[in-house]
């Protein structure tokens, strides 16, 4: 069943919990290899790249107890046997790396084929992670398979990165938290699923600071423990219900919203004629938003939102306003300043009548407000684009077909589930 099959026209009204951070608990599980103390994980989401890190874990001899109904997981790590694993590591998923550093700490040697890969946004290299590994410590060789050695323990040191990227940040304190002395990233991420994993490192005994800016100082420590911990709701999905209320005319509570980092987010609807409120720890969009585009004092520039690294409006939720913006009344350029590959899915727009002009591989401009009709699409493999081209579906009155739609599990566990408690006539096929 890889295909959504849409009844839309309907205006999405109710109530939504959203999930636990995909882009939190992946790192965060990695981490767990840090230490053989008992971890317990809450609010943990039911999708397929955490059942591909835990089945990996148990074929290396950790334990695994996941309760996925209430959300639940405990981690013992300490029957992990090195020698079991045969070079393979979980397969389609980017996140792969960030065993990288946890890996070579308690393995001291690792070859591994160069087989991770996440979507389609471009290329998504490993030099950041390989150089990061290399600057603490680690012996790097190419020969066929990547190789990854480490004589003793890391070493603590000082690195700036060419940019900010995610996964290379979090490989970065990670090896650092055991290192012999202090290092310091500048030019670190400082994304909330970031802030999230740093927090727990520190719950865990890690000494870092700077969190939530682009300078981190981890001073290495000579253990970590286990602990119990909550997984931080995603923001990616508030956003996505938030949008697909407004863009349906419905009325979509969210709870457990994370306010404090949606500043931005919410002045970025605002641009599209979408006013967002927040009521203590939940978000809501109430029904008949305008869509109207707002028009900037600069009148000779078109309105605009830029994606980058965080604290910049998030790269992976520009796909949802795009869809939004399809349905407003106006004009507006949308500059994804991260991946080559983020527009590729703007002909797939163009078969439900959207008006898109694609600028470059990093800007497209979007003429709202046109006529739509329901038609069958073809999902890219990046998330949040196939809930965009979902969230256009359901804004149409009619049958459209969202084909191979089923990246969307990588990080909505019941996204069906919870469309359908909204009054949505969606199932997949």
């Amino acid at each position: 069943m890889s295909d959504l099959v849409v009844n839309g026209g309907q205006p999405l009204s109710g109530t939504i919990t959203p999930s636990g951070n995909k882009n939190s608990v992946l790192p965060i599980l990695c981490a767990t290899l840090l230490t053989d103390e008992p971890v317990q994980l809450r609010n943990v989401p039911a999708i397929t790249d955490v059942e591909k890190l835990a089945t990996f874990f148990v074929e290396q001899g950790s334990r695994i107890e996941w309760n996925q109904a209430a959300g639940t997981m405990r981690i013992d790590h300490s029957g992990f046997d090195a020698r079991r694993l045969k070079g393979e590591l979980p397969s389609g998923m980017r996140s792969s790396v960030l065993l990288f550093a946890p890996l070579l700490r308690r393995m001291k040697k690792i070859k591994l084929p160069t087989n991770a890969k996440g979507c389609s946004l471009g290329i998504r290299e490993l030099d950041p992670h390989l150089e990061i590994l290399e600057k603490l410590g680690a012996r790097i060789s190419h020969n066929g398979a990547l190789t990854l050695a480490l004589p003793g323990k890391f070493r603590g040191a000082r690195h700036w990165p060419d940019y900010m990227s995610v996964t290379a940040t979090e490989n970065f304190v990670m090896a650092a938290a055991l290192a012999a002395g202090t290092s310091v990233i500048i030019n670190a991420a400082s994304e909330p699923h970031v802030q999230d994993l740093c927090a727990v490192l520190v719950a865990m005994g890690a000494k870092i600071s700077g969190l939530g800016t682009s300078q981190l100082t981890v001073e290495g420590v000579a253990k970590l423990r286990g602990g119990d911990f909550a997984i931080n709701t995603d923001y990616h999905e508030v956003v996505t219900f938030l949008a697909l209320g407004a863009i349906t005319g419905g009325e979509v509570r969210v709870k457990n919203s994370l306010p404090h980092h949606f500043d931005l987010i919410t002045r970025s609807f605002e641009k599209l004629g979408v006013k967002i409120e927040h009521r203590g720890d939940t978000a809501l969009v109430r029904r008949g938003q305008q869509l109207v585009i707002e028009a900037p004092f600069t009148s000779n520039l078109l309105p605009k939102i830029e994606a980058a690294p965080w604290p910049y409006f998030p790269v992976d939720l520009l796909p949802c306003l795009i869809a939004l913006s399809v349905r407003a009344r106006g004009q507006i350029h949308f500059w994804n300043k991260v991946y080559e590959g983020g527009f590729t899915w703007m002909s797939e727009l163009a078969k439900f009548g959207a008006h898109v002009v694609v600028s470059d591989p990093h800007r497209v401009i979007v003429f709202g407000d046109k006529p739509l009709r329901p038609a069958v699409v073809d999902a890219p493999y990046i998330i949040r684009a196939a809930v965009a081209l979902y969230m256009v579906a359901a804004s149409i009155p009619g049958r459209s077909v969202v084909k191979n739609a089923e990246i969307i599990r990588r990080a909505h566990p019941n996204f069906v589930e919870n469309l359908r408690s909204l009054g949505a006539d969606v199932e997949w096929k």
